[in-house]
């Protein structure tokens, strides 16, 4: 294996204090490894220039500019003019820790992948809201158990906002497609039936912002939904029926309200149970009631739009026949010339 050269591509839109904040922790990570950092503004309308400028001398940084065309198209933008011979992909709104490339060196180096995922976790000085949606999206009793855990390496899909990916991987499966979300596991697949080996390195976990929202928060998990039904359509081997537990979630919360109505009231017990054993895991984590609480809320934010996108993009696509490019056009860039 050859030494490894590690270049950080990060896609960035209008963002520039994340930027700010994401550098700074690029500032703090341990080790003697060396490493690049490429910035891609997406067409951003506020770039984030000045804050690059910040950090010219103390960290190896590239910054480039080009027409928005989504956050796949400048992935690959970005790794096409990297000089390193493996890739780390971050969103804008990460922080890395201090261990976070050596733990990532130290797998590597004994275990090598040409591609590798990692999760996200709440950093301390996050919003009670922060937390609670990190908590919904990375629970195992929520969808973070439906992607899979610590105990889930094998063929693992990762994500997007912590992934790895060796040049020779991006070379071969010509990167990232234009649809978004779900650029992500779309490439994951394809380079499993590649050959590519794709797995999760669960201490190369970084901190995740995700939406400052609720209804951000709904729009992007209400994507995800719509978006799975389209990856099912691509690529048939990986339907699970896992993923229409959200969808049935929510009709099974709907159901057991009328129930209850109709003084039928089992079915709404165990929904109950489940929102109490889904509070105190949540406090657990956080030791803040304020956190537990919005856990809850955003967990039915998160089952009840995945749910529906889920639904509503199965029955246009699998009933109807529309070709997902024409029934959900904003869920796809063009390349950028």
């Amino acid at each position: 294996m050859k030494p490894l050269h590690f270049s950080f591509i990060i896609p960035v839109y209008n963002r520039p204090d994340e930027v700010d904040e994401l550098l700074g922790s690029f500032k703090t990570l341990k080790g003697d490894i060396p490493f690049e950092v490429v910035i891609v503004e997406d067409g951003s309308s506020i770039d984030c220039k000045a804050v690059i400028e910040q950090y010219s001398e103390s960290l190896n940084i590239s910054y480039f500019f080009k027409p928005n065309s989504g956050p796949g198209d400048s992935r690959n933008y970005g790794m096409e003019r990297a000089s390193g011979n493996y890739f780390i992909i971050l969103d804008s709104d990460c922080l890395l820790p201090a261990q976070y490339l050596e733990t990532v060196n130290a797998y590597l180096s004994s275990n090598y992948v040409d591609c590798f995922g990692g999760p996200d976790a709440a950093h301390e000085t996050f919003t009670s809201l922060q937390k609670a949606i990190n908590f919904a999206m990375t629970s195992f009793i929520t969808t973070g158990g439906i992607r899979g855990g610590k105990t889930s390496n094998r063929n693992f899909q990762p994500r997007s906002f912590n992934m790895g990916l060796s040049k020779a991987a991006f070379i071969a499966s010509g990167g990232f497609g234009v649809i978004h979300p779900g650029e992500d596991p779309d490439l994951s697949i394809r380079l499993n039936t590649l050959g590519f080996k794709t797995v999760l390195i669960a201490d190369a976990f970084v901190y995740h912002k995700r939406r400052v929202s609720w209804k951000k928060f709904y729009q992007q998990v209400h994507k995800f939904g719509l978006v799975r039904p389209i990856l099912n359509t691509w690529h048939p081997k990986t339907k699970r029926l896992t993923y229409w537990f959200p969808t049935l979630f929510s009709f099974g919360m709907i159901m057991a309200l009328i129930l209850a109505l109709m003084d039928f009231k089992w079915l709404l017990l165990l929904y109950t149970l489940y929102i109490l054993i889904a509070f105190v895991l949540s406090f657990i984590a956080s030791k803040r009631l304020s956190v537990a609480f919005q856990s809850i809320l955003a967990i039915f934010i998160q089952f009840f739009g995945y749910g529906y996108g889920f639904l509503k993009s199965t029955f246009a696509i699998s009933v109807l026949g529309h070709k997902p490019e024409e029934r959900f056009p904003k869920l796809f860039f063009k390349h950028a010339k």
